[in-house]
């Protein structure tokens, strides 16, 4: 049993980079191996709690991301459980090589936690978007991918970190997204998509803050006669194949959301399952292959078509295929 929330609740006022810290300041209380390392970014990455209540498990490395990643892989090596918090946009393409080699290659055990992701730093543009980091984080071996969709996968993810002896990536955006779980009363499992609503005219597949905007759309849906199934792919890296197999074959279509390039991203890693196992109509939403404008959240999905009435319209276009 899931416990998702396909109809909303109360507006969320927590973000995720705030569960998250909350949630390693609870286990690094416990657990004097778990550090965490910022690049000039703790206020950013809501670690200031963090470093006033376990200043010896803090690292301030300043605005150097590459050697940021660098230290963190040396203090794993040494038997420490490092989590990274960096802005995505930097962390992902400025110390690309040092995750390449010193995290990825050498299995160090470092969470790379890229806050203010995708669009969420809005009108600062491109310099601060980052919307290709999930192509080039999944391409690299070894490197694990994840995006929790609200706060409380958020903290199941941080907590199944923990103990998890692989690297990873981890995106999340900037400000608080509404919830998709009802409570953390659910199973979380790294690499296992999670079904948030059944379905067998269509599929939603979708990750991150998109995760809602899927539910939304399924919601509209089910009121106009369709029923579309949402699936919650937190794990873009291990990624569950069956999941999207079992869904192409079962509903025959697929939609992808994603804040992020269409180029490489979670509709990419789909389309290649979908293609090689079962080919059925599919399209991928997300940023076009432009610098993607500048403006709030809700505007910039709204510009690109990851709304509720672009998804509708889409799936009904699919349907008629």
């Amino acid at each position: 049993m899931t416990h998702t929330a396909l109809e909303r609740t109360k507006p969320n006022k927590i973000a995720n980079r705030q569960v998250i810290s909350d949630t390693l300041l609870e286990h690094g209380k416990t657990n004097a191996d778990i550090l965490v390392l910022t690049s000039d970014s703790r206020g950013s990455a809501s670690m200031v709690k963090f470093a006033e209540e376990l200043p010896d498990q803090l690292v301030e490395i300043g605005i150097a991301e590459q050697n940021l990643v660098g230290v963190a892989a040396g203090l794993a090596h040494s038997g420490k459980i490092p989590f990274v918090a960096s802005p995505a946009c930097f962390l992902s393409m400025r110390s690309i090589e040092q995750i390449k080699v010193s995290v990825a290659y050498s299995q160090t055990n470092v969470k790379l936690i890229g806050i203010s992701g995708g669009i969420s730093y809005g009108a600062l543009g491109m310099s601060h978007h980052s919307v290709q980091d999930l192509a080039v984080t999944r391409a690299i071996p070894g490197l694990d991918v994840m995006l929790p969709a609200d706060r409380h996968e958020a903290k199941k993810m941080v907590e199944a970190l923990i103990d998890y002896p692989r690297p990873i990536y981890l995106r999340v955006g900037r400000n608080p997204v509404e919830d998709c779980y009802l409570s953390e009363d659910y199973e979380f499992e790294i690499g296992k998509a999670v079904t948030m609503h059944e379905g067998t005219d269509l599929t939603l597949i979708a990750t991150g803050e998109t995760v809602r905007v899927a539910l939304d759309s399924a919601q509209q849906l089910k009121q106009e006669g369709i029923q579309a199934r949402v699936l919650n792919f937190h794990t873009i890296k291990p990624l569950d194949t069956e999941a999207i197999a079992k869904a192409a074959k079962e509903t025959g279509c697929v939609i992808t959301l994603e804040e992020h390039s269409i180029h490489g991203g979670l509709g990419a890693a789909v389309a290649e399952v979908v293609v090689q196992q079962h080919p059925v109509p599919m399209k991928i939403l997300g940023i076009p292959d432009e610098p993607a404008v500048a403006g709030k959240s809700a505007e910039v999905f709204e510009h690109y078509g990851l709304s509720v009435k672009q998804v509708v319209k889409v799936a009904h276009e699919l349907l008629t295929k």
